[in-house]
């Protein structure tokens, strides 16, 4: 297949005319070409002992484009980047040193097999030759030294070479698994945050002791669950239409499970999976309190929950996966007792995950869809009436002000027109009356003329 617009097609009669028409397919095939045919032919100089010559294959090497081209793909889409350039790294490192023991094999052929202990041995075995040759570019390569000692020019030209080829090769080895190692941590770094500042912190004010294990222990749980706790970072980069989307693959399931939810519209739904939060809850650390005022609600995603009476040690329930609490206080029902105020205190039991939703961000949502807002809260106060936290009377009262007040409202609305009105018919009585002052000056000075 090929890209067009940046979307694959993969169909066989289009990806061959594109094929066919590309500047690749000439080359392609040169490379393919069985040139090691010619060795057949007679009268062409050979090397004594080899079978053809191997340089006639060496139109397979127009193929390192497409290599290249191949790796850079599978780097991009494979899952374990880092892995596949290690995998990729010790593939080059063992393809230098077969190319550089196929070169010394050559030059030992050239000056005679087993002339000397330096060259390559005399034997009738052709693996023989190779594990020597491949030993031998071993031991140069991976600076080792332990070579016999050469004796004519080629072998000490031959050997200088294969020395300074090693330490360029160690040199970029060594830069390469660094980079890997960097990109391993700066990647770690960027999902989970460091505990090191923070236990630094803690120690330079005198607060370490319990406090910095808690803290150590909070961002292990978050490296050993994967739980990243800042996924607006992540998904800062994606366009807001993609963005919604991954989040609403992430939460949309969990935020339909809330009563308050459900039925909304799918664009209210959408809007509000980008504003949830992803908060990780330590071992007897309460989530909320009872009196303290309401301003977000929780879905618990995963750990478990105790629903604590007014002493805070009676437990009174448990809440696991997959509920929500803290509902209610995210919009202001007419007639609420509890006045948007926590009524239980909520303690997590181990490490708790949950994603919190603000009231500001579902105020700033339910702003642009009035309708939805309506049927929030008519379900609000559905709750609110079974739980028996709904005073109908101060409903009514509020009810009744509000009422009162939008009446008022529009008396001051029609009497601001009557002024408006008023104003405009003196603002052209005035400009008339200018005119009329105007023209009887023009013709008074027309007099005196």
């Amino acid at each position: 297949g090929f890209l067009e617009d940046g979307i694959l097609v993969q169909d066989a009669s289009r990806t061959r005319r594109r094929y066919l028409g590309s500047r690749t397919f000439p080359w392609d095939v040169v490379a393919v070409l069985p040139t090691e045919l010619l060795c057949l032919l007679p009268g062409l100089p050979g090397l004594p002992g080899l079978p053809g010559v191997p340089a006639a294959r060496a139109n397979r090497c127009l193929r390192v484009p497409r290599l290249f081209e191949a790796f850079d793909r599978c780097e991009t889409r494979t899952g374990r980047p880092n892995a596949f350039r290690v995998a990729k790294l010790m593939l080059y490192l063992l393809l230098g040193i077969h190319w550089h023991a196929c070169l010394y094999f050559a030059l030992s052929a050239h000056l005679g097999l087993g002339v000397d202990a330096w060259v390559c041995p005399s034997s009738t075995r052709v693996l023989r030759r190779y594990l020597h040759s491949f030993y031998f570019s071993t031991l140069v390569l991976a600076t080792v030294g332990d070579t016999p000692a050469p004796r004519r020019e080629e072998e000490l030209l031959f050997l200088t070479a294969g020395f300074l080829l090693a330490v360029l090769g160690f040199a970029t080895i060594t830069g390469s698994i660094s980079t890997v190692i960097v990109n391993l941590s700066s990647a770690a770094g960027a999902f989970y945050p460091e505990a090191g500042p923070v236990r630094r912190y803690l120690r330079a004010r005198g607060a370490g002791g319990r406090l910095a294990g808690r803290v150590l222990r909070w961002h292990r749980h978050l490296r050993e669950h994967r739980e990243p706790p800042n996924e607006r970072g992540v998904l800062r980069h994606l366009p807001r239409g993609l963005r919604a989307e991954v989040a609403a693959g992430v939460h949309l399931a969990a935020l339909r499970r809330v009563g308050l939810f459900r039925g909304c519209e799918p664009g209210v739904l959408r809007q509000l999976v980008l504003r949830l939060r992803p908060q990780v809850f330590g071992p007897g650390e309460f989530v909320c309190r009872r009196g303290d005022v309401g301003r977000e609600m929780y879905f618990i995603r995963e750990g478990r929950l105790a629903v604590l009476a007014e002493d805070g040690v009676t437990q009174l329930a448990v809440l696991g996966e997959g509920l929500y609490f803290g509902e209610i206080s995210l919009i202001n029902i007419k007639g609420n007792m509890a006045g948007n105020r926590r009524t239980a205190n909520i303690l997590s039991i181990g490490y708790s995950d949950l994603y919190c939703l603000g009231k500001e961000d579902l105020a700033e949502v339910l702003a642009e869809f009035p309708a939805a807002r309506a049927t929030m809260e008519a379900k609000g106060r559905e709750l609110l009436l079974r739980m028996g936290q709904l005073d109908t009377g101060a409903e009514v009262a509020a009810l009744a002000a509000e009422a009162e007040a939008e009446r008022r409202l529009r008396g001051l609305e029609v009497a601001l027109e009557g002024l408006q009105t008023r104003a405009a018919r003196l603002l052209a009585q005035l400009e008339a009356s200018a005119l009329r002052v105007a023209l009887r000056v023009r013709r008074l000075e027309g007099r005196l003329r």
